[in-house]
């Protein structure tokens, strides 16, 4: 029987906030999946070993999906990712994929997933703590109450939008166009809180479209609220 397939969320950052079915996915299985060229050098492995340190000693798949606008040399990105995937399911071997948040959540490995679903094999998602909840609690805010509205939008695809409808923001791969991020978060009056690296050694917190820095990096999550009293 050829193997399964586990695309399994390891949370933000805190290896704390990892869950137990991914901890016990990693303890049970040999072949772990990661994102990047050097498996042990991928952010979802420094997060993952420090909860399951035996993944230390199990067969790791590098999985190259380099970020790209290009979108053929995306697909065959994916393919290959597949392939290099298959060749352990073809063996009777699950195949735990491990992913930063939720994999539910503008996850690359999705791609994967249906490339795989398309072969006939299984898979399954294992969710994860999403970089939003866990930054709005690292905040110590709420994301939405009452009745109030929730968009989640990635801000680099979206810079022509205004934050003009009513409720909540949540504005994820802000950090390679933060200065056009924080003309749109001005514009809007939103009450605004960043969080940078959340739940990790490097994390900071700003609480103003001011504090934010101009080359926040990469793994930056805005979060923007109606102003107090009028939500």
């Amino acid at each position: 029987m050829a193997g399964i397939l586990y695309g399994t969320g390891v949370g933000p950052g805190d290896p704390e906030l990892m869950t137990l079915k991914a901890v016990r996915l990693i303890r049970e299985n040999e072949v772990i999946a990661l994102p990047g060229p050097d498996a042990k050098e991928t952010v979802a492995y420094q997060i993952a070993v420090q909860a399951v340190p035996e993944l230390a000693e199990k067969t790791l798949l590098s999985v190259v999906m380099p970020m790209t606008l290009d979108k053929q040399q995306m697909a065959k990105d994916h393919d290959k990712a597949a392939d290099t995937i298959e060749a352990c399911l073809k063996e009777g071997k699950n195949v735990v994929f491990l992913t930063l948040g939720d994999p539910t959540i503008y996850s690359t490995y999705l791609y994967v997933q249906k490339i795989l679903e398309a072969r006939g094999y299984e898979t399954r998602l294992v969710s994860g703590i999403t970089s939003f909840c866990a930054a709005a609690a690292r905040a110590n805010t709420s994301l939405v109450e009452w009745n109030e509205q929730l968009h989640i939008l990635p801000a680099v695809h979206r810079l022509d939008q205004k934050l003009d409808q009513p409720g909540n923001y949540v504005l994820m791969k802000s950090g390679k166009k933060m200065n056009q991020v924080k003309e749109i978060l001005a514009e809007s009056k939103k009450d605004v809180v960043m969080v940078e690296n959340c739940g990790m050694k490097d994390e900071h917190i700003y609480r103003s479209v001011e504090e934010i820095p101009d080359t926040a990096g990469y793994y930056s999550l805005i979060i923007a609220k109606e102003p107090r009293g009028q939500a």
